[in-house]
């Protein structure tokens, strides 16, 4: 059985424009390198076993790894949110299209 549409009216015409909370590209790449960061950090033991590295240069490139992982995610997480706060300002903005001119929308 299928139910008849409803009629627009004008309410429906100035419905606000969605905010996009869905992260950028950017931050998926940002975080996409923090997470191989951390899998290169995890697989230093395995370097060291197979006489790769020792365990000197080992230690000075888990606390390089570590911080840039954690550098990387920091940036990811700050672009994410600069994202979100200038979509939800462009969608308050954009309004029902008076300008901010108190058109009663």
């Amino acid at each position: 059985m299928s139910l008849p549409l409803p009629t627009p009216t004008t309410r429906d015409q100035h419905r606000a424009p969605a905010v996009d909370t869905a992260p950028p590209t950017r931050s998926k790449v940002s975080g996409g390198l923090a997470v191989v960061a951390c899998a290169a950090c995890c697989a230093l033991p395995l370097l060291i076993a197979a006489g790769v590295l020792t365990t000197a240069g080992a230690a000075i490139i888990e606390k390089t790894l570590l911080a840039v992982s954690a550098g990387l995610v920091v940036l990811a997480l700050s672009m994410w949110w600069l994202h979100r706060r200038r979509s939800t300002h462009d969608a308050a903005a954009a309004g029902c299209g008076c300008g901010g001119a108190g058109c009663g929308c």
